[in-house]
């Protein structure tokens, strides 16, 4: 453990921050880049709108089905074997899409990639709740995730300058080894405890744990090996509220990662080079709403001392700002104006990030993996279904539909969090 002679703290936490941000661009880097490189795959193997509906949806589901083996995976074993283990994986994965020579090879591949990809965001928000105080976890939710959209928003112009010059096939090559990389960083350079990380000092270990009640600094809130109490989390109201809110956000987010680059060109007429610079800018705004968010949000609950209602204004301010935002990106006839609204929808829709992965860690104390990967499962269920329900609706002709019916979703989950999700409610005591 690093000298704690000056009294200072160390910053260890925030280096462990800078992995787990690096890897969060990774995962939207790796899933959104199919997206750019839709138009050509479907030029290539004459793939229709509801066919891209169903690759784009096989990560989901994939993901969405994993999410809770991934979140149990970490709370079991902790973060640091786990996350070099499906990182690796998916990275491969990722590399294997370029050999997808049919439809039901690309939605293989896309499944089998997301079968990785469900035990990042569980794991890491283990590693958080290991890592940082409850005060600073607002922040560190939307600091990493302000990276996811980071990594999705440079991806539309990274993807479209490698096809340019080499086609699609070497994207998925090039991301997969970025990926692998990360995957040996983390690995030598994690500890599943700040107390076992030789950056960390007294000083901050005191910060991130606190004292008890005759002076020593608090153990670490985990056990080697944890039985989950299945029927309590699942017969708890609080854990389907923040379930059915993070639904309602996640199906509307799978708009901007999958169909936006093709409704760019086939809507609003757009070039692959527009695409590249105006795909990207609703996903820049998602970073600086993530952020935003998770200060928003600590700043809420640091002058409140209430989670009910630091974590629940920001959500609901997001929730119901994306609405407002995204009905008229729909139904203008102006696409630089639909991109003005889009990219506005996106900043409060990823306004609720910091909340929204704050309550599993509020609520699920020593088993905060396994609430995120229920949580995020959830939501990824309304991620799959997104792809899809959007595909077959523009396959029909009607674009603005898939906008309006987010709308109402997400008018229901502000709802949901105003009135059902309690983020001061512990979910095993409900």
């Amino acid at each position: 453990m690093a000298d704690a002679a000056s009294g200072q703290s160390s910053r260890g936490r925030w280096y462990v921050l800078l992995l787990i941000s690096v890897m969060y661009l990774i995962t939207y880097l790796d899933r959104v880049n199919i997206s750019t490189a839709a138009p050509q795959i479907s030029k290539e193997f004459d793939f229709d709108k509801v066919t891209m509906g169903f690759i784009f949806s096989a990560f989901v589901w994939a993901y969405a089905l994993f999410q809770v083996p991934g979140g149990w995976l970490s709370d079991r074993f902790g973060a640091r074997g786990v996350l070099t283990g499906v990182v690796a994986y998916w990275s491969l994965m990722t590399a294997a899409t370029a050999a997808a020579f049919n439809g039901a090879s690309f939605i293989v591949v896309r499944f089998l990639f997301g079968v990785g990809e469900a035990g990042a965001f569980p794991g890491a928000t283990r590693a958080m709740q290991l890592w940082y105080p409850r005060r600073e976890r607002g922040l560190v939710q939307g600091v990493t995730h302000s990276a996811s959209r980071l990594g999705a928003a440079i991806a539309p112009p990274i993807v479209v300058l490698i096809m340019s010059q080499f086609g699609w096939r070497p994207v998925f090559y090039i991301c997969g080894a970025v990926g692998l990389l990360w995957s040996l960083w983390w690995a030598l350079s994690y500890r599943n405890l700040p107390e076992e990380h030789g950056l960390v000092n007294k000083a901050e270990l005191e910060l991130i744990r606190g004292r008890g009640p005759n002076g020593e600094i608090n153990p670490p809130p985990m056990e080697k090996q944890t039985n989950v109490p299945w029927g309590t989390l699942i017969g708890s109201g609080n854990m389907w509220a923040i379930m059915f809110a993070y639904f309602t956000y996640v199906y509307c987010l799978w708009i901007f990662l999958s169909w936006l680059p093709s409704y760019l060109i086939e809507v609003r007429h757009f070039t692959l080079i527009k695409v590249g610079i105006f795909a990207s800018l609703p996903l820049w705004a998602g970073v600086v709403g993530d952020t935003v968010g998770g200060l928003a949000t600590d700043w809420l609950l640091k002058a409140t001392g209430s989670a009910k209602i630091g974590r629940r204004v920001v959500a609901i301010v997001g929730l119901l700002g994306c609405a407002i935002c995204i009905v008229p990106a729909a139904l203008t006839e102006d696409a630089y104006l639909a991109v003005c609204c889009l990219t506005a929808s996106m900043f409060f829709l990823e306004f609720t990030i910091g909340p929204s992965w704050a309550v599993p860690m509020d609520t699920g104390g020593k088993y905060s993996g396994t609430v995120s990967g229920m949580m995020n499962m959830a939501g990824n269920f309304g991620g799959a279904l997104s792809p899809i329900v959007f595909g077959y609706l523009a396959e029909g002709g009607n674009w603005q539909a898939p906008f309006i019916v987010a709308a109402a979703l997400l008018v229901i989950g502000s709802a949901v969090w105003a009135f059902w999700l309690d983020p001061d409610k512990q979910i095993l005591a409900t």
